[in-house]
């Protein structure tokens, strides 16, 4: 089968298409033929290797020295093509999306930047919805888990004040969409070109950073979520600023202050927003398999709305 193999870790460039020996399902498992994968901010950090020093051991033991042992790859849509012969949950020819990963949080094998990928069937992994394609689908579960798990974090309400620093991003669109969905007041910080994106969004008052400092309007919000990836901006001088425009009992969330958890209650909970129409994936660029590395190079830029889909 085709996959994109990283070659050492480094810049976009070390991402190549190869063949490789496709995937055999165990007993336990789906082998699913994938359609659309996304780039992660994750994918981003493990191809190129760089970590804090406190991380590069742990990082390095766990991925490989070298080269990442393994395809990257977190998030697929696809059809299962097989199943082991103890598999209950799932039949052949099933549309799926999800995650490489088992509901308890941990990661299983990456490798969704290829044709094909077993995972267990008890994976989180569910039926993917009929109104959108494999291409929206994989632009689900990462953004829409994340800000899911981090609202959460924050116990919003109904009736909150909500503002989402980095509003255009993939966690970021996500979290306007699903804040509404809660019945927040929802403000949403982004760059000038990403303004009409959010607000079609359903953000109630959007912000341009390039051209206004946010705290200097006087206004308190019950919570702020900094939904900017890490290494794209300077948390403690941000956070430091948010904390002027909490109200008494608000609260600042950063969407790396903890180890998110991935759960099949959130993924479900997020089909059935999209199956009725109320959570719409925003989906920036398409690439094909082997444009993979034009993909990471324009992730790279921090300025996607969204997410940026590889199609397979």
């Amino acid at each position: 089968m085709k996959a994109i193999v990283c070659t050492r870790y480094g810049p976009p460039k070390v991402l190549q298409l190869k063949e490789v020996e496709k995937p055999v399902p165990g007993k336990s498992e789906v082998c699913i033929r994938i359609h659309a994968t996304s780039i992660t901010g994750s994918d981003i950090i493990v191809r190129s290797g760089k970590v804090s020093w406190k991380l590069w051991l742990a990082m390095r033991l766990a991925m490989g020295f070298t080269k990442p042992r393994n395809i990257l790859g977190f998030v697929l849509a696809g059809e299962i093509e097989s199943v082991g012969e103890d598999v209950k949950l799932f039949e052949k020819g099933d549309q799926v999306y999800g995650l490489t990963l088992k509901p308890s949080g941990l990661q299983s094998r990456s490798g969704t930047y290829a044709e094909y990928k077993c995972l267990l069937e008890d994976s989180l992994l569910a039926r993917k919805p009929s109104n959108i394609t494999y291409e929206e689908a994989a632009a689900v579960p990462y953004g829409g888990m994340l800000a899911l798990h981090f609202l959460k974090k924050g116990n919003i309400q109904n009736k909150q004040r909500v503002l989402i620093y980095g509003a255009s991003g993939a966690i970021g669109t996500s979290a306007v969409q699903l804040a509404k969905y809660f019945g927040a007041t929802v403000t949403g910080i982004c760059s000038t070109v990403n303004l009409e994106l959010v607000k079609s969004l359903g953000a109630d008052t959007v912000i341009d950073y390039t051209k206004e400092d946010f705290t200097v309007r006087g206004e308190l919000y019950d919570l702020i979520l900094d939904a900017v990836p890490a290494g794209k901006i300077n948390r403690k001088s941000l956070k430091l600023r948010c904390i002027t425009s909490l109200s008494p009992n608000g609260e600042y969330i950063a969407i790396d202050d903890e180890r998110p958890v991935f759960s099949m209650e959130n993924l479900a909970f997020l089909r059935e927003l999209v199956v009725k129409g109320e959570f719409k994936p925003v989906v920036d660029r398409c690439y094909p398999l082997e444009h993979t590395a034009e993909a990471h190079r324009y992730v790279e830029l921090g300025h996607k709305k969204g997410n940026v889909v590889i199609q397979i």
